[in-house]
């Protein structure tokens, strides 16, 4: 829930008109969930602009490398 007032509240302090949510990993589920409480339940002017899905490589704990996938979602102030 923490998540998702730091975004209603990067929206309501006038400042911004677009906020962007990262996550990797495990945390992608938790930044696509942000993403529609805030848009279905919290701010229904808000919609998603754009979605961008990747892969990162990265050094392992025994120095191997790791696919780890990324996500990117924009979330635009419709008025």
């Amino acid at each position: 829930m923490s998540y998702v007032l730091a975004v209603v509240t990067q929206f309501n302090t006038g400042l911004r008109n677009e906020v962007l949510i990262k996550a990797r990993g495990r945390a992608i589920s938790r930044a696509v969930d942000t993403a529609e409480v805030v848009r279905i339940k919290f701010m229904q002017g808000v919609a998603m602009k754009d979605i961008k899905m990747g892969t990162e490589q990265l050094a392992g704990g025994e120095g191997d490398m790791m696919n780890v996938s990324s996500l990117e979602i924009t979330l635009k102030s419709k008025a």
